[in-house]
């Protein structure tokens, strides 16, 4: 269903590589975070049509890639079994390790129900460290509670 969202990602990336873009020019460029915009660049969000207009120009697209750039994508861009890229593993086993330790304590602080994933927000950062540097991820996603009726 992703595939073409999936393909046009693929093709952004090695014009992003070929005109050696950063993720934060692009976002600039679109008017975005650098989380938003490589997500919608690699089919996870859909742009506005003056966004995508912004990423057609950028990348050069046809209007049918303009089109799909505004197309409300399928979510979830990894496949149903375990991952096998390294990083993306990683992520996967953080959730395996401290998920449940994650819910135990946002339903502790909160109450029954869910962080979620629509009203999110999310940076990155390079943090210093004389042992190597590390990577910062922050989160913040609205805390929806689950109805009782």
């Amino acid at each position: 269903m992703n595939d073409a969202k999936t393909e046009l990602g693929h093709k952004i990336l090695a014009i992003k590589q070929a005109k050696q873009l950063t993720w934060a020019q692009i976002a600039a460029t679109l008017g975005y975070s650098p989380t938003w915009a490589c997500a919608a660049c690699l089919g996870q969000m859909s742009m506005t049509p003056e966004t995508a207009e912004k990423a057609a120009g950028l990348f050069g697209l046809d209007a049918a890639e303009t089109g799909l750039l505004q197309a409300i994508p399928y979510r979830g861009s990894l496949p149903g079994a375990v991952p096998t890229d390294p990083l993306i593993y990683r992520f996967y086993e953080l959730v395996m390790v401290y998920g449940t330790t994650w819910k135990e304590l946002i339903q502790e602080e909160f109450g029954d129900g869910i962080m979620s994933a629509i009203d999110f927000d999310v940076s990155l950062e390079r943090q210093p460290d004389q042992k190597g540097d590390r990577v910062k991820l922050t989160m913040t996603g609205k805390f929806l509670p689950y109805k009782r009726y």
